[in-house]
C-alpha cells in the first residue's frame, strides 16, 4: 500500500483513519470520489485555497455538495477582501495541484484552516491523500485535530435579526 506524506502526518500524530482507493480515471472532484466510494457527497471533502486582500491564504474545507456563502466566509476570515487562489498560488503554497490537496500535512505554524461547522455531525469524512485515486476517511473531531482547523457555519447565510 502506498504511503504518502499525508499518511505519515496522520501517523506521526497517533491519529487513526482509514485508507480507500477509486480508479483514477474518474472525473476530478469530491463528488465524484464520493460516489465512486459510495458515500453522501456531503461527507467527501472539498478542499479550497483562498487568499485575503493582505495575501494571506487560508484553507476551507466543505462538503461535496456544499456552497460557501460569501458573507460567512469573510466573517470568519475576518477580511472584506476573499477569491479563490488561483491554481498557481494553490501549487505554490500547499506543495500540490488542484484535485486532491490535503487539509494538513503542509500547513506553516499560523496558518488558518474552517471546517463547516455542520459537517462535525457526520460520522466519517473522506480527504484528499496529494494523490489522486487515494481517499482518507477520518473523524470529524480527528480531522479538526490534524489540521488545526476551526469549524466555523460557512454555508448556511445568516438570518437578519
Amino acid at each position: 500500500m502506498i504511503q504518502l506524506p499525508a499518511h505519515d502526518h496522520l501517523d506521526n500524530l497517533g491519529i487513526p483513519y482509514q485508507r480507500a482507493e477509486f480508479s483514477p480515471e474518474i472525473e476530478k472532484g469530491a463528488a465524484s470520489v464520493a460516489n465512486a466510494l459510495g458515500y453522501p457527497e456531503r461527507q467527501m471533502i472539498k478542499t479550497l485555497i483562498f487568499e485575503l486582500d493582505t495575501g494571506e491564504r487560508i484553507l476551507v474545507m466543505v462538503g461535496a455538495d456544499q456552497n460557501i456563502v460569501s458573507g460567512n466566509l469573510k466573517k470568519a476570515a475576518g477580511s472584506r477582501n476573499i477569491k479563490m487562489a488561483s491554481p498557481e498560488a494553490v501549487k505554490e503554497t500547499t506543495g500540490y495541484v488542484i484535485g486532491s490537496i490535503p487539509p494538513f500535512g503542509w500547513q506553516p505554524a499560523g496558518f488558518r484552516t474552517f471546517l463547516e461547522s455542520s459537517l462535525m455531525g457526520e460520522s466519517i469524512l473522506g480527504v484528499g491523500t496529494g494523490k489522486w485515486g487515494h481517499e482518507i476517511l477520518i473523524t470529524p473531531q480527528d480531522l479538526v485535530q490534524a489540521s488545526g482547523a476551526r469549524a466555523v457555519n460557512l454555508v448556511v447565510r445568516e438570518n437578519p435579526a
